[in-house]
């Protein structure tokens, strides 16, 4: 999974190499712009699209699925094409299908240009890292990490602002748009001032039979989390299928990748307790993070009446202090226990989330907004020490391996938290409406003390009923808080299975 070594590449210098350094960090900006700047969007794309919102958050787990399936695909793709080939093809591709998705007219277009999205962007994210390492003289390798770990740190909080503005101000179509002059003039930039860098390729094999289950089983159990609500779960034959297929595919997908000389994903890594506590860790702290990530616009915009701007400046405000608190982390990082780093910023996580627990109908927008802004610095002390630690615990030479699978499980993790939380979001609105009508003995009093009060009965009922959704959805809001806590509180015990590393960890990886 890793590219061929460069000995003979001569580093980038003077203004040549920070236009390549930008151009290239720009790649990755989009990239996790990508993954953030739908979920605000998502109830806009739904109604204009004239589907459920449940369905419109395929948009959200189409691109993540279709990306978790190119990680394993990096080392491959660098080996075979040459790693700065690959990126620019990649790049380039972004363009084109970001306008293929701004042109959608019907979510099934939408979909298959998530997917088509997902498959050239998520070579982008490793290779740029690899690049920009590559340009950079060796003493000034410090300085690649951070411009690289920057424009991730910054697309969460661009993504969400920029898509309600757009969203509110333009039209859902934007999103993709404004993306591709981004790409097109990127993509030239690397190629004019990459110009002349060796870019080596040699013999690769892909694991053909692995890839085929691998997609076989992640497709099924995605399409099964994401038409489950919809069909009624196991009581449709089409889910039953579904289910069958994922858990037999796995289960191949395990037995070959154990027995493949050279197998897609090296799941004989998991050997290492370390490795394991961290790629676990790593998977299920995200996806309580990102499932909060998912939930929280969609809850502000259904129900507490935020423009998709508000609701975005609501969940982008988190990325303000992560900015500031990067450098501190990585310093402590390096003198601290990183298992101490990673448990204490996962309980910091839940703690934001369970903060969230005590909103009411009444939250104001800074009521709302404190959480997610402290929730920075813990987002940071999660995600910089994680991949760290999880590399530390593998030989050097699968380092690259370990890299690889960490990302592709927490990839996976987020496109699964995204269908489950929208699942029990519903499942307890529903139950929810049961109980407080059940628990209401004086509606028709209500009803009736409206309607001699002028209201005509028809108008009373459906508002006594919106009142009841309404409270009936904060609650299955605040259920959904509660899980997220407990899958936090629960991963972060997790880090402590793994050894203590030796000496300070590398932090570059992170993300």
């Amino acid at each position: 999974m890793t590219a061929p070594a460069l000995d003979n590449a001569t580093p980038l210098t003077g203004a040549r190499l920070m236009v390549a350094a930008l151009a290239i960090a720009t790649g990755n900006f989009l990239v996790v712009l990508d993954s953030t700047i739908a979920n605000v969007s998502v109830p806009t794309i739904a109604g204009s699209l004239g589907v459920s919102t449940s369905q419109g958050s395929w948009v959200i787990t189409s691109y993540a699925v279709a990306e978790a399936i190119t990680v394993p695909l990096t080392g491959w793709l660098s080996r075979r094409f040459g790693a700065l080939r690959t990126f620019i093809v990649c790049y380039f591709g972004f363009a084109a299908i970001s306008l293929l998705c701004g042109l959608s007219q019907s979510i099934g277009m939408l979909i298959v240009g998530r997917v088509l999205l997902g498959l050239v962007g998520g070579p982008i994210m490793p290779m740029s890292q690899m690049l920009l390492v590559r340009i950079f003289p060796p003493k000034q390798a410090t300085a690649a990490s951070v411009i690289w770990a920057m424009t991730t740190l910054i697309g969460p909080i661009v993504g969400p602002i920029l898509g309600g503005i757009i969203c509110d101000g333009i039209g859902w179509n934007w999103i993709f748009f404004i993306k591709i002059p981004l790409a097109l003039v990127g993509g030239a930039i690397v190629v004019f001032t990459t110009m002349g860098q060796p870019d080596p390729t040699g013999p690769a094999r892909i694991d053909k039979i692995g890839l085929a289950l691998l997609v076989l089983w992640i497709g099924a159990l995605q399409i099964m989390l994401d038409e489950g609500r919809n069909q009624d779960w196991f009581a449709s034959e089409e889910i039953q299928i579904l289910a069958v297929v994922a858990v037999i595919g796995f289960l191949a997908f395990v037995i070959y990748e154990l027995t493949e000389a050279e197998p897609i994903v090296d799941l004989r890594i998991f050997r290492y307790r370390g490795f394991t506590a961290a790629a676990v860790t790593f998977a299920g702290g995200f996806a309580a993070f990102f499932a909060s990530v998912v939930i929280l616009p969609l809850w502000l915009q259904q129900n507490m009446g935020y423009t998709a701007t508000w609701a975005g400046y609501a969940t982008g405000i988190m990325g303000v202090l992560a900015i500031f608190s990067a450098p501190i982390v990585g310093a402590a990082t390096e003198k601290l226990d990183p298992r101490a780093i990673l448990s204490v910023g996962i309980l910091g996580l839940g703690a934001m989330t369970a903060w969230r627990m005590s909103f009411n109908s009444d939250a104001t927008f800074l009521q709302m907004a404190w959480p997610t802004l402290l929730t920075g610095p813990f987002m940071v002390m999660f995600f910089v020490p994680v991949t760290g630690l999880a590399i530390a615990s593998v030989s050097p030479e699968e380092q690259a391996n370990a890299a690889g699978l960490s990302n592709f499980m927490r990839t996976l993790a987020g496109a699964f938290a995204t269908s489950l939380v929208q699942t029990g979001w519903a499942n307890a609105a529903r139950f929810n409406q049961t109980e407080l009508v059940s628990a209401m003995q004086n509606g028709d009093r209500l009803i009736g003390d409206m309607v001699a009060s002028g209201t005509p009965q028809n108008v009373a009922v459906a508002s006594l009923t919106r009142i009841v959704e309404q409270q009936s959805v904060l609650l299955a809001t605040l259920n959904m808080f509660a899980v997220i806590t407990i899958v936090f509180v629960l991963a972060a015990f997790l880090p402590w299975i793994a050894p203590k590393p030796k000496g300070p960890i590398d932090t570059s990886g992170a993300h």
